[in-house]
């Protein structure tokens, strides 16, 4: 199992980025998919959530109605679009399947 996480970066306040999350070794379309994020000296928390065909979704309540996860099943790859970014979003970015964890992508929300 493979998991590539691409497209942190640094931000302004408000601005956006759209994470990937490209996957291999397993059979992606039919298994759901998260990501989870880490800011320093915090535990890594929970974002969002899609089903295997990308038709449900949730989100933790600090992402709600700015973040939205999606994905592509021909190309065996999850999305994390992220809007009106604020500084307490700065973390690294994990996909994650099951017990796979990706090596995470840096997303800095500068004031």
């Amino acid at each position: 199992v493979q998991l590539v996480e691409a497209g942190g970066g640094v931000v302004q306040a408000g601005g956006s980025l759209r994470l990937s999350c490209a996957a291999s070794g397993f059979d992606f379309s039919s298994n759901g998919m998260s990501w989870y994020r880490q800011a320093p000296g915090k535990e890594r928390e929970f974002v969002a959530v899609v089903n295997n065909f990308g038709s449900a979704t949730y989100y933790a309540d600090p992402v709600k109605g700015r973040f939205t996860i999606s994905r592509d099943n021909a190309k065996n790859t999850m999305y994390l679009q992220m809007n009106s970014l604020k500084p307490e979003d700065t973390a690294v970015y994990y996909c994650n399947w099951r017990t796979y964890w990706g090596q995470g992508t840096q997303v800095t929300v500068s004031s």
